[in-house]
């Protein structure tokens, strides 16, 4: 069975959004939510799920290069619990490390869709390697 899986990148003023399904493994760019408050941002990320009823979502978790935690490590555990909650579907949480390094953008150039996309592929790819049935 073909399953749609979408991908987040959680930042405090826009949430990337991405997709892509089981057959592919191929995470491509989907949507920038830019509202701030909860409300208007779990109401967009809704309509989304609403359109394309993802079966998991993946939430990229940023760390200091050394692995460590910081503060926005906690803000996208708490994100990911509250789109579990909300949606009732099943979270994986990502290492996003560099899932920034890898995208060379232009001043002021909203990103957050492509980096989302980074790190859904990155959560394909852990998940080919370690299954070698598909997903």
């Amino acid at each position: 069975m073909i399953e749609i899986v979408f991908g987040f990148d959680f930042g405090i003023k826009r949430i990337g959004i991405a997709m892509g399904n089981t057959l592919t493994a191929q995470a491509q760019p989907l949507a920038v939510v830019k509202a701030i408050d909860n409300a208007t941002r779990f109401t967009q990320i809704g309509a989304l799920i609403e359109q394309w009823r993802p079966t998991r979502l993946v939430v990229g978790e940023p760390r200091h290069p050394d692995g460590a935690e910081h503060e926005m490590t906690l803000r996208c555990q708490r994100f990911a619990n509250q789109l579990h909650g909300r949606f009732n579907l099943p979270v994986t949480l990502v290492d996003e490390r560099y899932s920034s390094a890898v995208i060379s953008a232009k001043r002021g150039e909203v990103i957050d869709d492509r980096a989302a996309a980074i790190i859904l592929q990155q959560y394909f790819d852990d998940h080919a390697h370690h299954n070698n049935h598909g997903l």
